[in-house]
């Protein structure tokens, strides 16, 4: 599939070293987009998937920049963010892929006896990450986008986001949380041409989803009208769809990419 209007673009995709991010990573390149990859880890080698047409403003197409960023350090996504700006002088699509899972229940207890409860630490660490992550890149990336003259910030939450899912209190508040930024974006953004959605993914096949129990994992499964787990390419062809122009109208919306799992639960 082709999603019309990106070649040239430049696109900024965070957590994009490995799973869903790399994966959306590589299907941007295949549309022509500059492909700025964003991740704390070690960076893989992605190679540009040819050169393509010339963009629109005559420079190459296909091509990536990379860079090891945490999304929680304000400091360093501005720094990154100018580096972008610097490289092709423009930002189109920011994807806010990055998040972490630190699972835990609330509280165990079992036969009268405390057995275990959810950390401060792995609280504090998810949230950062997955909720305060998003508004820092978001912040640093708009001014730039209303400079010239509009874009697309799309945002990763999860079907945990509306419906819970145990041992999931950070996870699961963090993604909430994620849409209700995304609609409040929607709102306040709009007026800059800028679009704001976000994507809510089920049960995908990276390796966060290897943490979730077996058991878990299965039930999942079961209750998944497709019947089986979703590849990251799902998720990716998603966010492709919603920053092309097919998606011009979309705006403030939160897309399940889930195999129907929702309605199984």
């Amino acid at each position: 599939m082709n999603a019309s209007g990106l070649r040239g673009k430049v696109v900024i995709v965070t957590g994009g070293a490995s799973g869903i991010g790399l994966a959306t990573a590589q299907r941007f390149l295949q549309e022509g987009c500059r492909v700025a990859v964003w991740d704390r880890r070690t960076l893989v080698d992605i190679p540009a998937i040819g050169s393509g047409p010339a963009a629109p403003d005559g420079g190459s197409s296909a091509s990536v920049l990379m860079a090891q960023v945490d999304v929680t350090d304000s400091a360093a996504v501005t720094a990154a963010t100018a580096a972008v700006m610097e490289q092709w002088s423009r930002i189109d699509v920011l994807i806010n892929n990055a998040g972490i899972t630190r699972d835990a229940w609330l509280v165990k207890w079992r036969e009268d006896a405390l057995l275990g409860q959810m950390s401060d630490e792995a609280f504090d660490e998810v949230v950062d990450v997955n909720l305060r992550g998003v508004f820092v890149c978001t912040r640093a990336v708009v001014p730039d986008m209303i400079a010239g003259g509009g874009g697309v910030v799309l945002n990763a939450s999860s079907i945990v986001a509306a419906h819970g899912n145990i041992g999931q209190t950070n996870y699961a508040a963090s993604k909430a949380a994620v849409i209700g930024m995304t609609r409040t974006w929607a709102r306040e953004l709009g007026r800059h041409h800028i679009r704001v959605n976000a994507v809510a993914p089920g049960i995908i096949a990276t390796g966060m989803v290897q943490t979730i129990p077996v058991k878990v994992r299965e039930a999942l499964l079961a209750a998944t009208p497709l019947g089986r787990i979703g590849e990251p390419r799902d998720v990716a062809e998603v966010y492709a769809w919603l920053a092309s122009d097919a998606a011009a109208f979309v705006h403030g919306a939160v897309i399940a990419v889930d195999g129907g799992l929702v309605m199984g639960t």
